[in-house]
C-alpha cells in the first residue's frame, strides 16, 4: 500500500475487523466496511470534481459521520483537510478558507445561510451540502450515491505530508494554520494509545466538538486506529450525556471542565448508571481539586493532559496513579513526546522554579500554513516555544502556572486578547484598549475589556462591546467592559497587563 497516512485508515481496519462498529449517530451505526466503502465513494467523488494532492478540502458543521468520511476521503487523495469551527462568524470562516486556499467546502444545512452569505469573499470551487443539494451547492449523499465505483484509491502518501490545517488564533490577532502532517496526527494517536491503554472495545462518546484537536486527536482518531467505537453527538448536554453513558455503555470520554461540572450538577448525576466508565480525561483549562473529588466519589478517576493544537496536540499527561498525590499537575510528558521546562536561554530550569515550557518530537507540527516567519519564531533549536509557564517538581511532574501569550481560557476555549483588542477598536470611538481575562464559576476565565473612549464620543461601557457581537465568535466576545481614562504602557509603548489585571481583574 502506497499510503502511509490516515487516507489508509479505513481499509486497513476494514480488513482486520469489517462488522466491528466504527460510528454511532443518531441511531444509525457505520461498521467499518461501511466506513471504508463510503470514505472510497466520497474520494472518487472528490476527484471527480478535480481534487488532486495537496488540495485542501474544508468541514463546517457538527460532529457527523460526515466529518471523519471527508477527513479520510482527503487523505486517500492526497489532499489536506481544514476543519473549521462552527462557532466563528461568516467572517472568521471566510478568512480560514481564503487563507487555507480551499477547493472545496462540505457543510452542514444548518451553515447553509453562512455559507451564502460568504460565498462572493471565498473562491471556493464546489460545495457539498449535507442536507442535500441546493443553490450553489451539490447534495453529499447524492454525490457518494452516484460516485463512479468503489474502487480502491492508493494515493502515494507519506507521513511527512500534510494531513490538515488547524486554524488557532494567534496573539498578533491573525488567526494561524497548523499544519499538521499524517506521522503528526499518528504519533499523537499511538501515544493515546500507550499512555491511556485503550481497548479494542473501547466505546468513546464524542460530544467535544471535532473542530478541537483534543475531541479529534485525544479522542476520536486512537479510539477508531484500535478498533474501537465512536458515539458521535452535535453537541454536550449534562442530562443527554447521563443518558447516552447507560444506554451505550460508554467508556471513554473526553471533556473539558466546564463539561464535567455540568454532569456533576445536574439533578440524577447520583443516581445515573456511569459504571461502564473506564476513562475520563479533561483538559483545554485547569481542573478544580473539587471537582476530581466528585468524581471520586463515584469510583471515577480523572486522567489530566496539557497540550496544543501546534502539538497534535498531546505534550504532558497525568495518569490515574497519580491523579490524587500530584492533584494539580499536567503531569510527565507522553510516551513518545519530549517536555522541558526553561529560561530566556533554552537551558532547563532547576526544580521548582518557573520557566516556559517547550516540546519536541514526532507529533509537533511542520510549521504554520503559508508563515514562515511565525514558523521560525515558534521554534527553537528544534524545540517548539509554548509560551506557557510552568514549573517542575522534584518528581518530575509539571505545573502550569501561567500563560505567556495572555490566553484567556474560557470553557476549553482559546481567547486572544489581540484578535478581541482589533475587533473593539474598528469602533472609531475606542481610542485604546486591552482585554484581560477574570475568573468566572461556570467559565474559568471570561473577557473584560478596559477601554480608553475618544474624547467627547459619549462612548459607554454597555455599549462598547454592541459591534462585536456578530464580528467574532461569541465566546470571544468580553463578558464586561470598564471605561478608563489610560492604559499603563513600558517605554517602548507596550500594554502592561499586570498593572491591569491587578486593578480590574476581580470578578
Amino acid at each position: 500500500m502506497r499510503n502511509e497516512g490516515l487516507g489508509s485508515w479505513p481499509i486497513r481496519r476494514a480488513r482486520k475487523t469489517p462488522t466491528a462498529t466504527a460510528l454511532v449517530h443518531e441511531g444509525r451505526t457505520l461498521s467499518y466496511a461501511c466506513l471504508h466503502e463510503r470514505c472510497t465513494r466520497l474520494a472518487h467523488a472528490l476527484r471527480g470534481l478535480g481534487v488532486r494532492p495537496g488540495d485542501r478540502i474544508a468541514y463546517l458543521g457538527p460532529n457527523h459521520p460526515s466529518f471523519l468520511e471527508t477527513l479520510f476521503a482527503t487523505g486517500m487523495l492526497g489532499g489536506v483537510f481544514v476543519p473549521l469551527n462552527t462557532r466563528l462568524t461568516g467572517e472568521e470562516i471566510a478568512f480560514q478558507l481564503a487563507d487555507s486556499g480551499a477547493s472545496v467546502l462540505v457543510h452542514s444545512a444548518a451553515h447553509a445561510g453562512l455559507v451564502d452569505g460568504i460565498r462572493h469573499r471565498a473562491q471556493v470551487r464546489a460545495h457539498l451540502a449535507l442536507g442535500g443539494p441546493g443553490p450553489g451547492a451539490r447534495g453529499y449523499e447524492e454525490l457518494i450515491e452516484t460516485a463512479a465505483g468503489a474502487a480502491p484509491v492508493d494515493t502515494p502518501v507519506g507521513l511527512d505530508d500534510p494531513c490538515m490545517i488547524m486554524y488557532t488564533s494567534g496573539t498578533t490577532g491573525r488567526p494561524k494554520g497548523a499544519t499538521l502532517t499524517h506521522g503528526n496526527i499518528t504519533w499523537n494517536a499511538v501515544n493515546v494509545l500507550v499512555d491511556h491503554d485503550l481497548a479494542a472495545g473501547e466505546v468513546a462518546l464524542v460530544s467535544a466538538p471535532l473542530f478541537h484537536s483534543a475531541g479529534l486527536n485525544m479522542l476520536t482518531l486512537p479510539v477508531l486506529l484500535k478498533g474501537g467505537a465512536c458515539v458521535l453527538v452535535p453537541g454536550f448536554d449534562p442530562d443527554a450525556t447521563l443518558d447516552l453513558i447507560e444506554r451505550h455503555r460508554v467508556t471513554f470520554m473526553f471533556g473539558v471542565p466546564t463539561m464535567f461540572q455540568r454532569m456533576v450538577r445536574a439533578a440524577r448525576w447520583a443516581d445515573a448508571d456511569v459504571s461502564s466508565l473506564r476513562l475520563l480525561t479533561c483538559g483545554g483549562a485547569p481542573v478544580p481539586p473539587s471537582l476530581i473529588a466528585s468524581y471520586q466519589d463515584r469510583g471515577l478517576t480523572f486522567l489530566q493532559g496539557y497540550g496544543m493544537t501546534e502539538a497534535a496536540p498531546g505534550a504532558l499527561f497525568l495518569d490515574a496513579a497519580h491523579a490524587v498525590s500530584k492533584a494539580g499537575s499536567a503531569g510527565v510528558p507522553h510516551f513518545f513526546s519530549d517536555v522541558r521546562v526553561v529560561g530566556p536561554d533554552l537551558a532547563e530550569v532547576p526544580p521548582g522554579e518557573t520557566g516556559e515550557v517547550v516540546v519536541s518530537g514526532p507529533h509537533v507540527m511542520s510549521g504554520y500554513w503559508g508563515l514562515p516567519e511565525e514558523t521560525a519564531a515558534a521554534f527553537s533549536g528544534g524545540w517548539f516555544r509554548s509560551g506557557d509557564a510552568a514549573r517542575i517538581d522534584a518528581d518530575g511532574y509539571a505545573f502550569i502556572v501561567d500563560r505567556l501569550k495572555d490566553v484567556i481560557i474560557s470553557g476549553g476555549e482559546n481567547v486572544y486578547p489581540a484578535e478581541v483588542e482589533n475587533a473593539l477598536l474598528a469602533d472609531p470611538d475606542v481610542l485604546e484598549c486591552a482585554v484581560i481575562g477574570v475568573p468566572d464559576p461556570t467559565w474559568g476565565e471570561v473577557g473584560r475589556a478596559v477601554v480608553v473612549a475618544r474624547p467627547g464620543s459619549g462612548l459607554t461601557a454597555d455599549r462598547v462591546l454592541e459591534p462585536l457581537t456578530g464580528r467574532i465568535a461569541k465566546y470571544k466576545v468580553p463578558r464586561s467592559a470598564v471605561l478608563v481614562d489610560e492604559i499603563p504602557r513600558n517605554a517602548t509603548g507596550k500594554i502592561l497587563k499586570g498593572p491591569l489585571r491587578d486593578a480590574y481583574g476581580a470578578p
